[in-house]
C-alpha cells in the first residue's frame, strides 16, 4: 500500500517533505541499524575460544588443496569482505562462476550465496573447502591438515570442551561461523541517523535516501542488511543485456523451479563503496552505472542523472565502521602435514 502512494504521488508530480524528520520516520519502517556486539547464533554459542580458532580457521590456506587459498582470499576483511574481482580465482586458477559476495554483515542474511543454498554460516562454510573451483578440498583432507597440528587440535578442546572428538568439520565450520559473525559494521552515518541523529545526512544525502525509498529501492533492500532478506527476479520489468547477467539462472540451479529462473538474493547495499565489482556476474564496476540498472531492470524507470548522484550520495553513507582484525600466527605445520597439490 506504502509503495502504491508514493508511486501515485510522483507520477502526479507531488514530492514529499524532504525534512530530516519526515525521512528518518519513514526511513525507521524500511530499516533498522547496525546492532553493536556479536549477534547470537541459533545452536552456536559464541564464545572467545571459538571465536580464536574460527580466526585462525578463516585466514588459513592450508585448508585448500593448494595451501594458497583460505577464505579471507575471497572474503578479503582489509577490502570490503571481497576480492576486487569480477568472479573469484580458485584452485589452478580457474575462475568461479559468481562474483564473491561480501562476508561483512553476513549473519543477517537469510541465507548465505547468491542463490541461498546454504542456510547459514556454518553451512556455508562448508562449500568453499570443498569445491573444485575454489579450494578443492575434501573434508577429510581438511581434517587430516587441522589434526596433523597438535596447537589446532587444542584450540579445538578449548572451543568445544563437551566434545570427545572435538577435531570434526562441522566444529571448523561452526567455528569459522562465529568468528564471521564478529565481522559487522556498526555506526555509519546512515546508522547514526536511524538512531536519531538528524544531522548525520547532509541534504544531498538525505535527498537521495528518499530518492531511494519513494523509487521502491527499499523493497529489496531494506531490512538491518538493507538486502539479504528475500529473492528477487534480476530483470523484474526489464531483462539487462546478456553481457552483465550472463547465462545463470540464479535460484533455479537450487529448486529447480521454473519460477525461480533468474531469481537471486538482493543482495546487501551496507559498504556498497567498497566492495565492487557487481551483480552476481561482477560485470558492472560503477556504482552509478549500477544504480542506473537497477531502475530500468526492477522499477521500469529512467533515473536521471541527479537521481542517481543523489542515491549514490546516500549509498555512500552506508559505510559503517570496518572490523579491526588481527593478523594470527597461525600453528606451525609439522611433517605429518598435508604438502600443497597445485595441479
Amino acid at each position: 500500500m506504502k509503495k502504491t502512494i508514493l508511486t501515485g504521488m510522483l507520477m502526479l508530480g507531488i514530492t514529499t517533505n524532504v525534512s530530516a524528520a519526515n525521512v528518518m520516520q519513514q526511513a525507521k519502517e524500511m530499516f533498522k541499524p547496525v546492532p553493536y556486539g556479536i549477534p547470537e547464533i541459533s545452536d552456536n554459542p559464541v564464545t572467545n575460544d571459538k571465536i580464536e580458532l574460527g580466526k585462525a580457521l578463516f585466514f588459513d590456506p592450508r585448508l585448500s588443496k593448494s595451501g594458497l587459498i583460505s577464505c579471507n582470499t575471497c572474503h578479503n576483511v582489509g577490502m570490503g569482505g571481497d576480492d576486487f574481482q569480477e568472479t573469484s580465482t580458485g584452485h589452478g586458477w580457474q575462475q568461479g562462476p559468481r562474483n564473491s559476495p561480501t562476508v561483512l554483515n553476513a549473519v543477517f542474511n537469510l541465507a548465505q550465496f547468491w542463490d541461498g543454498r546454504a542456510k547459514d554460516l556454518q553451512e556455508q562454510a562448508k562449500g568453499p573447502v570443498q569445491a573444485s573451483v575454489e579450494m578443492n578440498n575434501t573434508p577429510e583432507g581438511a581434517i587430516k591438515t587441522i589434526n596433523s597440528m597438535p596447537e589446532y587440535v587444542e584450540m579445538f578442546k578449548k572451543a568445544f570442551p563437551d566434545d570427545k572428538s572435538p577435531v570434526t568439520f562441522d566444529n571448523m565450520a561452526a567455528a569459522i561461523e562465529v568468528f564471521e559473525a564478529t565481522l559487522t559494521t556498526p555506526d555509519s552515518g546512515f546508522d547514526k541517523f536511524l538512531r536519531g541523529e538528524k544531522s548525520a545526512l547532509s541534504s544531498k544525502e538525505l535527498k537521495g535516501l528518499t530518492i531511494f525509498m519513494e523509487k521502491g529501492c527499499a523493497d529489496c533492500h531494506g531490512g538491518v542488511n538493507m538486502g539479504g532478506e528475500d529473492y528477487f527476479a534480476f530483470g523484474v520489468v526489464e531483462r539487462p543485456k546478456t553481457a552483465i547477467t550472463g547465462k545463470d539462472k540464479g535460484r533455479f540451479n537450487v529448486t529447480h523451479s521454473t519460477d525461480d529462473e533468474y531469481v537471486f538474493k538482493a543482495p546487501s547495499l551496507r559498504n556498497i563503496e567498497l566492495t565492487q565489482p557487481y551483480f552476481h556476474s561482477g560485470k558492472v564496476w560503477s556504482l552509478h552505472n549500477a544504480v542506473e540498472i537497477m531502475g530500468s531492470a526492477q522499477l521500469g524507470i529512467s533515473l536521471n542523472k541527479s537521481e542517481i548522484d543523489d542515491i549514490y550520495s546516500f549509498l555512500m553513507t552506508t559505510t559503517g565502521v570496518q572490523p579491526e582484525v588481527v593478523y594470527p600466527v597461525l600453528p606451525a605445520a609439522t611433517t605429518a602435514t598435508p604438502q600443497p597439490v597445485l595441479k
